[in-house]
């Protein structure tokens, strides 16, 4: 099956941090912000994991969300 993979970015008062997440191909951009953004709605603060690290940032502190990045992976 192939996937998608996406970068988040995640904007703050005082920093930016990415977030990486894989989902399948019939997923798009907008459909990847809105679960953000309801994660986010549901709980005070928020687990952002990409390859690097992992960071827990305070859901009131994110100024702006976007998709920066989509790519198709591709499984053989």
């Amino acid at each position: 099956m192939d996937l998608k993979e996406f970068i988040v970015c995640y904007t703050l008062d005082n920093e930016i941090k990415k977030e990486t997440i894989i989902k399948g191909l019939d997923v798009n951009k907008e459909e990847i912000v809105q679960e953000v953004l309801e994660r986010m709605e549901h709980s005070p603060f928020c687990i952002v994991e990409n390859r690097e690290e992992n960071s827990i940032i305070d859901s009131s502190l994110v100024r702006y969300v976007r998709v920066i990045k989509e790519k198709v992976l591709a499984q053989i």
